[in-house]
């Protein structure tokens, strides 16, 4: 079948529009949540700066829980949340609800991995000199970190254009909505291919520059 690319090209277009929608405030909305929840869970960890145990078994069961859960049925799963909080549970904007509470959990736990990741005893000399809990955890820990959190960020940034492309399957729009209408429901195998190439630009870009900024940092 010869593929009209003169009607596709303007839907194309305004498909691609929509996923660097999402996947920008989903980036913003899920990476400040995320820091949070991470910086969160890895104080109030038993033993250390702020340690407090009900408050990390709750965070810490509320991560386990929705962390393994696949996105596709996640999305369909809060999708009365969604219809609460956006007044609909279809479209771009309304899109962005599941792939933001998703991405922050998934974030939250790359932070604390890495955070726990740093080393003892930069905490101690920080600690033996009289710096504050607060001042350790902003200005020790998270910059020890900044390396491997930044990639832990690109990493994140890459599954949520994934996330972006299977919230299109349930009416989500963007390059996702745009494959499966035009491409797969069409037996279009050319418009398919093109979806997945213009994908796999942007993991591609985003890895790079995810790999340019956390080598400048460990350069320092």
């Amino acid at each position: 079948m010869t593929t009209d690319w003169t009607t596709l090209l303007p839907v194309l277009g305004e498909s691609f529009q929509q996923t660097i929608y999402m996947v920008v405030i989903t980036v913003l909305l899920s990476g400040l949540a995320g820091l949070a929840l991470g910086v969160t869970l890895y104080a109030t960890r038993p033993g250390n700066l702020f340690a407090n145990k009900a408050l990390f078994s709750v965070l810490n069961f509320l991560v386990n829980i929705i962390r393994p859960i696949p996105f596709i049925i996640f999305i369909t799963a809060i999708a009365p949340l969604t219809l609460i909080i956006m007044g609909t549970t279809i479209g771009t904007t309304a899109a962005i609800l599941p792939m933001a509470l998703m991405a922050g959990v998934v974030i939250g736990r790359v932070v604390e991995q890495n955070l726990v990741a740093s080393d003892p005893g930069v905490v101690e000399a920080a600690r033996a000199m009289g710096d504050s809990r607060l001042h350790i955890l902003w200005a020790v820990v998270i910059p020890e970190s900044l390396a491997p959190l930044i990639l832990g960020y690109t990493f994140m940034i890459i599954a949520i254009v994934d996330m972006s492309a299977m919230a299109g399957y349930i009416g989500g729009g963007g390059l996702g909505n745009f494959a499966i209408m035009y491409g797969y429901q069409q037996f279009n195998w050319e418009v398919t291919l093109v979806t997945v190439l213009i994908i796999i630009v942007m993991v591609q870009a985003a890895q790079l520059l995810g790999n340019f900024l956390a080598q400048r940092i460990l350069r320092r």
